[in-house]
């Protein structure tokens, strides 16, 4: 009774494994593209929110909004979407990928910490409510994003 149990576990955990790397390929590489390009264009979108926030009058739910967003983009796993295949080709547009994330994994590596981090701790600060630790954290975030878009993304 004991090894059966013990190798349904082990089978399931193994057939868990596999569903987890083939997972992390669905779809074809222009909707591997075009899904990246919709998730950082609502990132940016949420960038703007909380900017216009800081900027003028601010809404601590509008920003908490736009920072969970961020904080779920940041944690998605959409390095998945960086599939072999997805360094040329077109999904809403031309991908701006450049070539170098593709073989750079320890830079890559550094800039998505970065940004997990920034992101996570923008949603905490932004829960708190004050402008002024928002604003801040916002300089943070904008840096983390600037990291990647200077090493990895192409200039339009």
């Amino acid at each position: 009774m004991k090894r059966t149990f013990k190798t349904l576990v082990a089978g399931t955990v193994l057939i868990a494994m596999a569903g987890v790397t083939f997972a992390q390929s669905v779809g074809k590489p222009e909707d591997n593209v075009r899904w990246r390009q919709s998730a950082y264009h609502v990132k940016a979108w949420s960038m703007a929110r909380i900017k216009t926030n800081i900027d003028g009058t601010y809404n601590k739910d509008q920003v908490i909004q736009a920072a969970n967003v961020i904080q779920a983009i940041a944690n998605s796993g959409m390095g998945a979407l960086y599939q072999p295949g997805t360094d040329k080709g077109k999904g809403w547009k031309e991908t701006r990928v450049k070539a170098e994330l593709f073989t750079d994994k320890e830079g890559v590596g550094k800039v998505a910490m970065a940004f997990n981090k920034e992101a996570n701790e923008m949603a905490k600060v932004a829960a708190g409510g004050d402008a002024a630790a928002v604003k801040a954290q916002f300089g943070k975030l904008g840096e983390a994003c600037k990291g990647c878009h200077e090493k990895f993304r192409k200039e339009e």
